[in-house]
């Protein structure tokens, strides 16, 4: 037999609470720059939101309930002693959800839902003749609940915390089979459980909010502060400033700057607060990153001050590597050191100069390159030139890995010392540019098609990632995907526990 019933209740209401953060217009605003932009679109917060109900409910099913039992008088019958046991919830179904951003944090609401659960009953009663008790199984089908939540996402020295400001649930309708038992068992069950097994259930998904979003919180009190690249360089991924929230984005950042490996970020740049980058770009994916032209110069600085910008020139034509194959541009070199073996090295003598332009990454470097003689088990530096190379960049993204590319645009050159007199330089030019193509950009470009990780959550995938390079920035445009998860192509999201 099937009975329904149906609350009276009004729908929940999600408490404002405005007054707890102020509207952006009127926050103090932090002098600290985060050099790496953080943006999720509203798309993103719709991705963001069905995966955390998914997440939400495949862990809350199996979810088990109190036991609940009560007396109450039946007619003609006399009081009898009601139980249920082993109430367990196992599935829950999300047909609608939304998310909202703005002054009063992240507000989520799934309504429309619907839960299963199932459980044993008992009943009991005696007269001073007879006891009689019984004992079978139920079901239990809700139907019209609504779940939801009001969080804040704030700043706190550095890492991202989370306060829940309100949250609940209400059910709006149950139905309850009853397997077995006598006729009047049915009401009597109605009547006794009705409004118990509607708080139980109300009262153990809002526990489970707490509990997720405590977990949640402690998952970005974890985040570490420096993000490890390799043995050189790691990126400072301190959050500046709090999360701002729109009508249909949250953006966030962090100061995104290189430093050594072993070493605290010594960023000390104070700047007004980046503009809002999400606003306008008119894409229709889901998340933003952008990278300031100054995180490229961290980079380029750590690897710089470690003394790793120094390289011995090889995998170029051999007749280079002996003094014999200078003898037409460098005369006086082989007539003082004639068919004698050479070393050349690559020295780059300050930090390169990295400037982002609309779709283009201009770089420059200042670099010596020194000749050296082998003789007679002597290395003997001959001649230094110095070198002005200006090459231009491409970003391009490997899984999640900013990575890219360099290309030759032109050089200029000059003598800085020799002990052999002066040299020919157009000549001398002319070979330098083959060292420059043979060795020095394919060795470049050999390590920058590894990149650097951005800083995207563990677990998350770019897809589709496209970028743009824009006002000394670099912005990169991409969907997500999330590994081991269930498929979201449907508006519902539900999980059912054997």
């Amino acid at each position: 037999m099937k009975i329904s019933s149906k609350s009276m209740e009004k729908a929940i209401c999600f408490m404002v609470f405005s007054f707890l953060l102020l509207p952006a217009g009127t926050l103090v605003e932090s002098l600290q720059e985060g050099y790496i932009s953080g943006g999720l679109s509203k798309k993103g917060l719709d991705f963001a939101k069905d995966l955390l109900i998914e997440k939400a409910v495949s862990s809350m099913v199996p979810l088990h309930l109190s036991d609940i039992e009560k007396s109450v008088k039946i007619p003609l019958i006399g009081k009898v002693h009601l139980g249920l046991s082993d109430i367990v919830i196992y599935s829950v179904d999300f047909p609608f959800s939304s998310v909202e951003t703005g002054d009063s944090g992240i507000v989520l609401i799934a309504s429309g839902a619907t839960a299963n659960l199932r459980m044993k009953w008992k009943y009991s009663y005696k007269n001073w003749v007879i006891t009689i008790s019984d004992h079978g199984t139920a079901t239990v089908e809700v139907l019209g609940m609504e779940v939801g939540l009001n969080a804040a996402i704030i700043n706190e020295e550095g890492t991202l915390k989370l306060l829940l400001l309100d949250h609940g649930c209400h059910v709006k309708d149950i139905s309850i089979n009853v397997d077995g038992g006598a006729s009047w068992l049915y009401q009597g069950i109605i009547d006794a459980f009705q409004g118990k097994i509607v708080s139980s259930v109300e009262d153990a998904i809002a526990k489970n909010i707490q509990k997720g979003i405590i977990k949640l919180d402690s998952k970005l009190q974890s985040i570490p502060k420096q993000l490890h690249v390799n043995s050189v360089v790691s990126m400072n991924v301190t959050f500046m400033d709090d999360p701002l929230l729109t009508d249909s984005s949250v953006e966030l950042e962090i100061n995104g700057l290189f430093n050594g490996a072993n070493e605290i970020s010594v960023s000390n740049y104070f700047r007004e607060r980046s503009q809002n980058f999400l606003s306008g770009n008119g894409l229709a994916k889901m998340v933003d990153i952008s990278l300031h032209e100054k995180v490229f110069e961290s980079a380029a600085s750590v690897y710089f001050n470690g003394d790793y910008m120094h390289w011995t020139v090889d995998e170029i034509p051999e007749s280079l590597m002996n003094t014999d194959g200078w003898r037409n541009v460098i005369p006086q070199l082989y007539e003082k050191y004639p068919d004698d073996d050479m070393n050349l090295h690559m020295t780059v003598t300050s930090p390169p100069i990295i400037q982002i332009a609309d779709q283009d990454i201009n770089t420059a470097i200042y670099a010596d390159l020194i000749f050296e003689v082998l003789n007679s088990n002597e290395v003997v530096p001959v001649a230094c030139v110095s070198l002005v190379i200006n090459a231009s960049c491409s970003a391009e993204i490997h899984k999640n890995n900013l990575a890219g590319s360099i290309r030759l645009v032109d050089f200029t050159t000059s003598l800085a010392w020799s002990n052999i007199g002066d040299l020919h330089m157009q000549l001398v030019q002319a070979e330098i540019s083959t060292i420059l193509k043979t060795f020095f950009m394919p060795y470049l470009n050999l390590h920058l098609r590894d990149g650097f990780p951005l800083p995207i959550p563990h677990g998350f995938t770019l897809q589709n990632a496209e970028i743009i390079q824009l006002e000394s920035r670099v912005i990169v445009h991409s969907d997500l995907s999330y590994a081991n998860r269930h498929d979201l192509s449907t508006s519902t999201n539900s999980v059912v526990a054997a």
